[in-house]
């Protein structure tokens, strides 16, 4: 399926919902690139899993601010890639740093910088640890095991409307 497909889809999928994140977070490695950016060198040329490309693009056309969650310890990597795959500009922040402590410093740096609450946000990411993490601090979180696809954001939106509606309902008791 080509980008333009893929993007028609996700406006689609996106526009069946009316509780909508105000921000979508995305790791990098195995996520929205099918790699470890530790194992390349910046002068490849990078390339994105095969939907990754049309959700952005479809989540930006909605005006959903996009941020990136990334532990690599090869900022400087990832930013090329970034800039080779045109696609660095789209997002409001990224959050590329080593940790050892999963991505709660990454979410806390990304709530500080754009102002939007944690229950506001939605992340794609491959690794358990992240997923546990960013969902302790309210953030609605999914677990992607072949990269961000169609199938994913549906879950993602799907959940984001869950937590939402439960949410409303536990301030309303």
């Amino acid at each position: 399926m080509g980008e333009d497909r893929v993007k028609e889809e996700a406006l689609q999928l996106i526009g069946m919902f009316q509780l909508l994140p105000r921000l979508v977070v995305f790791d990098l490695d195995y996520t929205l690139w099918p790699f470890y950016c530790l194992r390349r060198s910046k002068r490849e040329t990078p390339s994105l899993y095969p939907h990754a490309k049309g959700i952005l693009y479809a989540l930006k056309d909605k005006r959903i601010n996009l941020a990136i969650a990334s532990r690599s310890p090869t900022a400087d990597t990832a930013n090329t890639f970034l800039d080779k795959l045109s696609i660095k500009s789209m997002f409001v922040t990224k959050e590329i740093f080593f940790s050892c402590k999963n991505k709660t410093d990454h979410f806390r740096r990304i709530q500080s910088r754009t102002g939007i609450p944690f229950n506001s946000m939605l992340f794609f990411d491959d690794e358990d640890g992240n997923i546990e993490a960013a969902s302790k601090m309210g953030v609605t979180s999914i677990y992607v095991d072949n990269g961000v696809n169609l199938r994913a954001l549906r879950r993602g939106l799907t959940q984001f409307t869950e937590n939402q509606n439960a949410s409303d309902k536990n301030q309303r008791k």
